[in-house]
C-alpha cells in the first residue's frame, strides 16, 4: 500500500570532535550538514483516505497532510537553530574546554553523548517528536553528515 508523506530538506553549518576517536574526527572540524525530515499521519496515511488531509474547501490548507511552512518551522526551533554554526561536543571531558571557549563564542554546545552523526540524529528525532503536533508523526529522518555520507532513522 502506497504511504503518503511530506519532506522538507534543512542544510546547517556546524563543527564537531569525537573524543577518543583514532582517526581524523578526533580533531576539531567542521560539516554542512543536510537534514531531510519526512512526517505524515500518525498511521503513515494511504492514498484516497481523507483521515489526515485537510478538506475544507476555501480553507488555505485545503488538501495538505501538513503545511511545510509549520514543518519548516518546527525544525528550525527544536533543531537548527540550536546547532547551526555550533560546536558540538561530548559533555565527557570537555567542560573546561567549553568554559574556555564560551568566553569568546557564543555556541558551543556539550551533549551527554558522542557527537556522531548516528547520535544527533537521535537526538535531533527526539528534539523534533516534542515539537510536532499530536496529528503528526515522523516517518524518516535523514542526516548527511558529507556529500557521500548519511545516516537513516525511519519510524
Amino acid at each position: 500500500m502506497a504511504k503518503l508523506s511530506i519532506t522538507k530538506i534543512f542544510t546547517f553549518e556546524a563543527a564537531h570532535a569525537l573524543n577518543g576517536y583514532d582517526g581524523l574526527c578526533a580533531n576539531i572540524h567542521g560539516h554542512s550538514y543536510r537534514l531531510e525530515v519526512s512526517v505524515c499521519g500518525p498511521d503513515s496515511l494511504s492514498f484516497g483516505s481523507d483521515g489526515y488531509i485537510r478538506s475544507e474547501a476555501g480553507n488555505p490548507k485545503d488538501g495538505m497532510l501538513f503545511d511545510f511552512s509549520e514543518l519548516k518551522a518546527c525544525v528550525n526551533r527544536s533543531i537548527i537553530d540550536l546547532f547551526d554554526h555550533a560546536l558540538v561536543l561530548n559533555r565527557e571531558g570537555n567542560e573546561e574546554v567549553a568554559a574556555l571557549l564560551g568566553t569568546r563564542y557564543e555556541k558551543v554546545l556539550l551533549l551527554p553523548f558522542q557527537p556522531t552523526s548516528e547520535n544527533l540524529l537521535l537526538d535531533f528525532a527526539r528534539r523534533l517528536k516534542e515539537a510536532l503536533p499530536p496529528h503528526i508523526a515522523l516517518k524518516r529522518m535523514r542526516l548527511y553528515e558529507t556529500a557521500t555520507s548519511f545516516t537513516d532513522l525511519e519510524f
